[in-house]
């Protein structure tokens, strides 16, 4: 009963805030910003405290009686990309859609707090996150003429989509509030949580492998290991200038090479190239090189490439910085905090009792990770996170729950956190659901913008999730 009256809060409180002349206008461009006051509690924990959330509105192709397209970046600033370039602006325009990204609580510019303390996060929950879409839609639904600049129809249909995290995000909705989301399209969700998740080294590994530079790869690391273990300042020096990595601690530098090398796993393969093959393994595959030289140079390349400054490198490589910074807008807090609390997923290399070859540093192992947890938020922070009762309760709860489409790419280095994970599909299928291995492509690849290089495997992929998207509408 109390959470009912909560979400009752939530709707009544939900306001609009938008510019009269430009509401009554055409469409105004995908990346005028609109605000909703959200509670900074939906149960009731602060007070009736307030706060202002971002969104984002393409109404170029609606049409009335069209279904309303709900997307969240999820740990990124709200962007116009996700309304104007994704799949889903494409799908839109077939069938008469109205966009909308919403930002994330805590990511971006908007923050239910004025700092990212572990005081102030604690309100960064599962239930407040999923409330608030929940909020944002019903009053979508009821009064859409105070949320959206131009006409739309009230009680539209809804479809959640989103890529990641966000793709749990999509799902949840859709298992929480079926009454608000008719469907949700959950592009490489990682919904089953791992506390050691050095299945996401063994994905990048089985990446490298059909590219064929895996061995030398792990045996760079393992080269390098022998540095970074061996506690010989001169030698750390050494190693750093040569892969032109700022100087920092040995495991801090293991963590930032790790980083570095995976960059590649995340871009899309398409019929013209895959990334990880042209910006790591083609530095391997001349064998008169040492590997730790090749290892190196893909390194040096790598950061050239993606133009990061050495203050860009600390950042990501040190530890502390990111974490122990307190001020908003620092992703890195917020999602580390996410780890603390919610699904653990330390990526970390296969640990030595397993006897599996890794591509990280075995530095980067749970003590580098999980001990950082009390010492960045308070000494309320469980260590180890409860892994198991995070799934049972958001995990599970996706069981038998229909219209659901998910997706996962066969070299996605999240794979085995997904719904299509290497060892087969890990929920049974339900009334409108499906899920679907997408072979050869890597990270949410179906969401991405259409374009004619797209694997055929993508393309199959989205057509799929397109005739499931109009069975549920019809």
């Amino acid at each position: 009963m109390h959470i009912t009256f909560a979400f009752l809060f939530a709707t009544t409180a939900a306001v609009i805030s938008c510019n009269a002349a430009v509401c009554a206008s055409a469409p105004p461009a995908s990346s005028t910003q609109y605000w909703i006051t959200q509670p900074v509690d939906h149960f009731g924990g602060a007070g009736g405290a307030t706060w202002q959330q971002q969104y984002l509105v393409n109404a170029t192709f609606y049409q009335p009686g069209g279904p309303i397209y709900v997307s969240t970046p999820g740990e990124s600033p709200v962007n116009a990309r996700y309304i104007d370039k994704s799949h889903f602006t494409s799908l839109a325009q077939r069938t008469n859609g109205l966009l909308v990204t919403i930002e994330h609580r805590y990511f971006g510019a908007s923050n239910p707090m004025p700092d990212l303390s572990g005081a102030s996060l604690r309100f960064l929950t599962i239930e407040n996150a999923l409330a608030d879409f929940a909020a944002f839609i019903r009053v979508a639904k009821r009064t859409p003429s105070s949320v959206f600049p131009i006409p739309v129809v009230a009680n539209a249909r809804v479809i959640f989509g989103g890529g990641s995290y966000s793709g749990n995000v999509a799902a949840w909705m859709r298992a929480k509030y079926p009454d608000l989301v008719l469907g949700a399209w959950a592009s490489s969700a990682i919904v089953y949580g791992r506390l050691q998740n050095y299945q996401f080294d063994l994905s990048f590994g089985r990446h490298l492998a059909q590219l064929g530079c895996a061995q030398r790869v792990s045996q760079a690391v393992s080269e390098v290991d022998t540095i970074l273990l061996s506690k010989n300042s001169t030698q750390l020096a050494n190693m750093q200038a040569k892969f032109g990595i700022p100087a920092l601690s040995a495991s801090d530098s293991a963590g930032l090479l790790a980083a570095i090398i995976t960059i590649y796993s995340m871009t899309p393969v398409t019929m013209v190239g895959d990334q990880l093959g042209s910006g790591v393994c083609s530095f391997f595959g001349d064998t008169t090189i040492k590997a730790t030289d090749a290892y190196a140079a893909a390194v040096r390349s790598t950061i050239q490439q993606a133009g990061l400054t050495q203050q860009a490198l600390i950042q990501i490589g040190d530890s502390s910085l990111g974490i122990d910074n307190y001020e908003l807008g620092q992703v890195n807090r917020v999602w580390y905090y996410m780890s603390c609390t919610w699904f653990g997923n330390w990526q970390i290399a296969p640990p030595r009792d397993t006897m599996l070859k890794g591509y990280r540093s075995q530095l980067v192992n749970m003590a580098y990770f999980q001990t950082n947890c009390p010492k960045k938020f308070g000494s309320g922070i469980p260590v180890p996170v409860d892994v198991a009762a995070y799934n049972r309760k958001w995990f599970s709860n996706l069981n038998g729950v229909s219209n659901v489409f998910y997706t996962g790419g066969s070299l996605d280095i999240w794979r085995d956190t997904t719904v299509t994970t290497s060892y087969g599909t890990i929920l049974p299928p339900a009334r409108g659901s499906l899920a679907v291995l997408i072979d050869g492509a890597t990270h949410a690849q179906d969401l991405g913008a259409d374009y004619p290089s797209d694997l055929g495997s993508v393309r199959r992929a989205r057509s799929l999730g397109d005739a499931l998207v109009k069975q549920w509408l019809a």
